[in-house]
């Protein structure tokens, strides 16, 4: 069995904020939703603004927090004075939620000979509805095997049909085009109200 060689970045993977002493820089910009909590704590009113970098950490210190960098390349850098561990849990979760909330496009495909039937057309229309109707994007297609080639006008006539019967569920993104041995055409479900 061969050993697997291990880099130094597998080691010691790079931390993605800096955090107490690796902030070097003389002047931070303090920001943050506890200032108040953390000016009682303290005993001294903390508001956010430019503080000397030292007077942050000593502020840091006496809560038992880490002060963290949020953004490094503002001038001067913004940083915050939380708990490392629970702000890059609430990063991760924000991040999550924004991932769920986008949308995923699903593609679905629907296959035609140049001469389908019509109980195979209406089999296949009836499928491409419930697509639509779940909102997923439907890309149908007429295959010409061999010598079938020849049968290009009856394949767009096809599409062109499928599309009528789907009028009501959705548009076609563009008028069906051949493509190699297929022609194809893709339908977008129209938005419900």
């Amino acid at each position: 069995m061969a050993k697997r060689e291990f880099s130094r970045q597998d080691t010691f993977k790079q931390p993605e904020f800096r955090v107490n002493d690796q902030i070097r820089i003389p002047e931070v910009r303090l920001v943050g939703d506890s200032l108040e909590e953390l000016s009682i704590t303290i005993g001294t009113t903390i508001e956010a603004g430019v503080y000397p970098t030292r007077k942050v950490r000593e502020w840091a210190t006496q809560v038992e927090l880490d002060v963290v960098e949020i953004s490094p390349n503002a001038v001067p850098p913004v940083v915050r004075i939380t708990d490392y561990n629970k702000f890059l849990y609430e990063k991760k979760k924000k991040e999550k939620e924004i991932k769920a909330k986008t949308a995923k496009t699903v593609i679905k495909e629907i296959r035609f000979g140049p001469n389908t039937d019509d109980h195979d057309f209406e089999f296949k229309v009836r499928h491409a509805k419930t697509f639509l109707d779940e909102g997923a994007k439907v890309k149908a297609y007429v295959n010409f095997r061999g010598r079938t080639i020849v049968f290009k006008d009856r394949g767009e006539l096809l599409l062109l049909r499928f599309l009528k019967e789907l009028e009501e569920y959705g548009q076609a993104e563009s008028l069906p085009k051949l493509e190699g041995r297929r022609m194809i055409v893709i339908v977008t479900p129209k938005k419900k109200k």
